[in-house]
């Protein structure tokens, strides 16, 4: 490869990663979520018994279907639709990062069993490693977090403020237990 492109591929993978990594703050609390739904129950159990190779193979599938999602909101955000390309983004995102971070939870012991996926797994966990390491990283987590905290105690104050009238019409709002007499 040319020595004048490097720089060019490693920012853009960078930026690549740090976005999946963003995502990925995102799409870890909604992946626990799901995981407790009793719905998904016979779908955990299939999956968990799955070998190594079929378990990548399902691991793959968001990851090729919804990767794309990514080139879509681009060219949409480039033809003038940018809310339309900014909602395909952050939905195709999370949902493609919910579903291989449940996934890589449910199959990660088999897919370990599998030394290609081991080379590649370890290669990418070492980018990620470097990148958040930076100081630009950690200052950006830092940021995050710090607006997190805010954005909690503005939620949490905003409903503690709310005027009696607007919880008494929602506690009329809320449907009553009907008794059944026999």
């Amino acid at each position: 490869m040319n020595s004048a492109l490097k720089p060019v591929f490693f920012v853009a993978a960078a930026i690549y990663l740090a976005v999946d990594e963003i995502f990925s703050s995102v799409a870890k609390p909604i992946a626990n979520w799901v995981s407790r739904l009793r719905m998904f129950e016979r779908a955990r159990v299939w999956i968990a018994s799955l070998g190594p190779y079929p378990s990548l193979a399902l691991f793959l599938i968001p990851l090729i279907v919804l990767e794309p999602v990514k080139l879509v909101a681009t060219y949409l955000a480039a033809t003038g639709h940018f809310t339309e390309g900014a909602i395909v983004f952050v939905v195709g995102g999370t949902l493609k990062l919910v579903l291989i971070e449940r996934l890589f939870d449910l199959t990660r012991d088999r897919l370990m069993m599998i030394p290609a996926f081991v080379w590649c797994y370890v290669r990418v966990r070492a980018v990620l490693d470097f990148l958040e390491a930076l100081p630009v990283w950690q200052l950006v987590k830092a940021k995050m977090k710090a607006m997190k905290v805010l954005l909690r105690g503005f939620i949490r104050q905003a409903f503690a403020n709310r005027p009696a009238e607007a919880k008494q019409t929602e506690a009329r709002e809320q449907p009553q237990e009907r008794r059944v007499t026999r």
